[in-house]
């Protein structure tokens, strides 16, 4: 009887653990193994999270921080797209978009993030991104509920094709400055 007990009860410990373990494992999804099609991939930002402020936007409801590697923190300094370079293959961004609320008891009822909705990403590679003008995109959106990615579709907003693609027709309006909208802001 009492070996039985200890089966029972090293069952119960190991259906907890196994149950507390996927529940982590969905917590901590590994973004980097998400692609959209034509292979623009998370892990092809991997680090994102400590790179440079390029610059800062807000839109009702939305704020959002543009970062960039090293390359294109590089190009900005050096005054691209300015002077009429393109930037250079291996230039990445990523632009993170939070959820904002007005917070009226805090002084001046700031817009202040309340969550992460999203994150795009802009890489430059102009032999894989010919179609695009050098450019390859990617758009992921986080799910609150579970804390997970996903690529981007035509149900969100804006609808995404969901393709490395999906920036192109929306940059061209940027074809001036290599299809890039944003501006360095100096430090």
């Amino acid at each position: 009887m009492k070996s039985k007990g200890k089966l029972i009860s090293t069952g119960i410990v190991i259906v907890i653990a196994i149950v507390f373990g996927v529940a982590i494992s969905a917590a901590n999804q590994d973004k980097y193994t998400l692609r959209v099609p034509r292979g623009l991939a998370f892990s092809d930002f991997r680090g994102y999270e400590n790179w440079e402020v390029i610059a800062a936007s807000q839109r009702a409801g939305t704020i959002a921080v543009i970062v960039g590697n090293p390359v294109i923190i590089n190009a900005f300094k050096s005054g691209i797209p300015g002077n009429g370079k393109p930037f250079p293959d291996g230039s990445k961004m990523a632009k993170i978009h939070w959820s904002a609320k007005v917070k009226p008891d805090l002084p001046g009822s700031p817009l202040m993030p309340v969550g992460q909705h999203d994150v795009d990403f802009m890489i430059k590679d102009s032999k894989k991104f010919q179609d695009g003008h050098g450019w390859g995109y990617g758009a992921f959106e986080l799910d609150p509920a579970s804390n997970t990615f996903r690529p981007a579709n035509t149900s969100d907003k804006p609808p995404q094709e969901h393709d490395a693609k999906c920036g192109v027709e929306c940059h061209d309006a940027a074809h001036s400055r290599d299809y890039v909208f944003t501006q360095y802001m100096p430090k």
